[in-house]
C-alpha cells in the first residue's frame, strides 16, 4: 500500500513540475512572438501608448500681439519595444516583408536611442508656428522643479525615416512631428529613470508654459532599461 500510494505522490510531483515548466515557458514573451500578430492586434498595441496634453491656457486677452499661439496641443507616443515591434509588425504585413525583414527594421529602431517619443505640437491661433527652442523631459512622475532626476530629450528629425518609430495613426497636418530620444542610462550604466518607477511623466515646455503627459511604467520599458544596464 506504501509502495502504491508512493508512486502515485512520484506521478503527480512529475505531472505538476512538468506543468508548471510549461506555464513559465509561456509566461516569458518570446523575441519573435511579434511575428505572429494580426494587423489588428499589432494596431492596438502600437496606439496604446499615444497620450494628449495641452501647454497654455484656454484663454487670452491679448489685441494685438500675437506673434504666440494661445496654446499648443500636445500628443505623445512613448515608442516602448512593444510599440516598435508593433510597427515594424504592421509594416510586414502591409509590405509583405519577410521575418528577416521585420528583425532588421526592430534592431535599426533599436539602435538610435535608449528611449524614443514621437510628439506632435498644434498650435491653436496666433502665429502658428511651434517656437524652435521648445524642450522635452522625461522623469518619474511628482517630480518638482528643482529635484534631479529629469532626462532631458534629444530632438533627432532623421528618426522620421524609420518605419517602425513613425507612428500607426495617419499624419495631421496641423500637427508638426518631432522624434525626442531619452538616454535610459548614464556613461557608467546607472539607471537614469529608476526600474520600480510606478508612473512615467513627459514634460513638453514651450515658451513659459508646459504639457504634462504620463504613462504607466511599462514592463517591456523596465526589461529595457535593466538590459542597458547590465550589459
Amino acid at each position: 500500500m506504501q509502495k502504491i500510494k508512493l508512486s502515485h505522490l512520484i506521478t503527480a510531483l512529475a505531472i505538476y513540475v512538468c506543468s508548471a515548466a510549461s506555464l513559465f515557458a509561456q509566461s516569458v514573451p518570446s523575441e519573435d512572438a511579434y511575428l505572429s500578430w494580426s494587423m489588428e492586434q499589432a494596431n492596438s498595441i502600437g496606439k496604446s501608448t499615444r497620450e494628449r496634453g495641452k501647454a497654455g491656457g484656454s484663454f487670452d486677452f491679448r489685441i494685438i500681439s500675437t506673434n504666440k499661439a494661445i496654446n499648443y496641443e500636445v500628443r505623445a507616443t512613448l515608442l516602448t519595444p512593444d510599440v516598435i515591434r508593433a510597427g515594424a509588425r504592421v509594416t510586414q504585413l502591409r509590405d509583405r516583408l519577410s521575418n528577416e525583414q521585420a528583425r532588421k527594421s526592430v534592431a535599426d529602431a533599436e539602435a538610435v536611442g535608449d528611449l524614443v517619443v514621437m510628439v506632435e505640437i498644434n498650435p491653436n491661433e496666433g502665429s502658428g508656428v511651434v517656437p524652435v527652442d521648445w524642450r522635452a523631459f522625461l522623469q518619474p512622475k511628482g517630480l518638482q522643479p528643482g529635484q534631479s532626476g529629469a532626462v532631458s530629450g534629444v530632438k533627432t528629425p532623421s528618426l522620421r525615416k524609420v518605419p517602425p518609430l513613425s507612428g500607426l495613426y495617419g499624419r495631421n497636418y496641423e500637427y508638426d512631428v518631432f522624434w525626442v530620444v531619452f538616454p535610459l542610462v548614464d556613461e557608467g550604466k546607472k539607471p537614469l529613470i529608476p526600474v520600480d518607477t510606478n508612473e512615467i511623466q513627459l514634460i513638453v515646455s514651450i515658451y513659459s508654459s508646459e504639457a504634462r503627459i504620463s504613462w504607466k511604467m511599462p514592463s517591456s520599458l523596465r526589461r529595457r532599461i535593466l538590459d542597458l544596464s547590465q550589459n
